[in-house]
């Protein structure tokens, strides 16, 4: 990419976000270990059988919702109920800072289990069907679900979600090569030295941000909100992923599903899948790529030309027209 591609920037938010029209918690009981915990959620629209609801997964792992709030607009202008929550570990949910670093409990299974829960608590199982949207680790957690064949699930929006970690550690060492020297060189010096947690290195992960996170400038509200949440609490976030996107240690840096995509068919979603990302996306092409070529079901992929890895909060209007239609279109 030369640098003159980044002179446009995307529009971003051209009009409010709506309030939910209610919010609550339900509890949970952590499968591995019975303890007793909450899981906060918000709505907006009725969750009854005359249209699908879509349930969000945000990212992270650990981070709050927030800058998943554009996917309210959906309920707006197509009438679909949306769910969105904070995974246990992060925002109103219950935390275990004491879990900090174990990654027997922090699992991809512990969050599937957590949303199975909350679709039996709201009674979303007994609606007909439902539809789940995952951003970038709740992509990929979408997807490990769908491998479960649960009941209900009709489409599956994946959303800036890799595929396969090791190509998504390629990936943003490619784009790491781009950045200014001075910026290279502080990133460098604080991974080699263990200080990843210093103000100087999550300075200079801002401007990688800058470019393949979110290219609205300045940065959302929404997104700042889930800064200061993971910056407050990174008990999930160091446990699974690691420092920083661009260095992944954590327990999901072998993670793939590569190998598994086959078992997404048509019966699993039989309203297909819609699959997003960002012209300038640290989830580049190559890190989505097998969600398209390998599931046996039909699937649709949408690139958003000024976007990065946010493009619900950097073409917000467009974002919405995609994913709304293809929730209403009938099949």
């Amino acid at each position: 990419m030369s640098i003159c591609e980044y002179c446009t920037g995307p529009p971003g938010q051209e009009r409010r976000y709506p309030a939910p029209s209610r919010s609550g918690t339900v509890l949970f009981r952590v499968p591995s270990t019975g303890e007793v915990s909450e899981t906060y959620y918000e709505l907006w629209g009725r969750l009854d059988a005359k249209c699908a609801p879509l349930i969000c997964l945000s990212g992270g792992p650990g981070i709050i919702h927030s800058y998943m709030l554009p996917m309210a607009l959906i309920n707006v202008d197509f009438g679909v109920p949306v769910l969105m929550y904070d995974q246990i570990g992060c925002g109103k949910s219950t935390r275990f800072r004491n879990r900090k670093g174990d990654t027997n409990f922090w699992t991809p299974g512990l969050f599937m289990a957590e949303l199975d829960n909350l679709t039996r608590a709201l009674g979303i199982d007994t609606l007909g069907g439902y539809d789940l949207l995952g951003h970038s680790w709740g992509g990929m957690l979408a997807a490990q679900y769908a491998l479960t064949q649960p009941q209900g699930l009709r489409k599956l929006v994946l959303c800036d979600a890799p595929s396969d970690m090791g190509a998504w550690v390629q990936v943003a060492e490619d784009l790491r090569t781009q950045l200014p020297e001075e910026i290279s060189s502080v990133l460098d010096a604080c991974e080699s030295s263990g200080r990843t947690e210093s103000p100087e290195y999550h300075g200079a992960m801002m401007e990688f941000y800058r470019r393949h996170l979110c290219r609205v400038e300045p940065f959302p509200p929404e997104l700042m909100a889930a800064f200061a949440a993971i910056a407050e609490d990174n008990t999930v976030y160091s446990t699974m992923n690691g420092p920083s996107d661009f260095n992944v240690t954590g327990s999901l840096r072998t993670w793939s599903i590569v190998a598994d995509l086959h078992k997404i068919t048509e019966a699993t979603v039989p309203g297909g899948i819609l699959l997003i990302n960002g012209h300038f996306d640290e989830a580049q092409d190559a890190c989505i790529l097998p969600y398209f070529t390998l599931p046996p079901a039909r699937v649709k992929w949408v690139q958003f030309a000024l976007s990065s890895h946010m493009p619900q909060l950097e073409e917000t209007e467009k974002f919405v027209r995609v994913v709304g239609a293809f929730l209403t279109t009938h099949n």
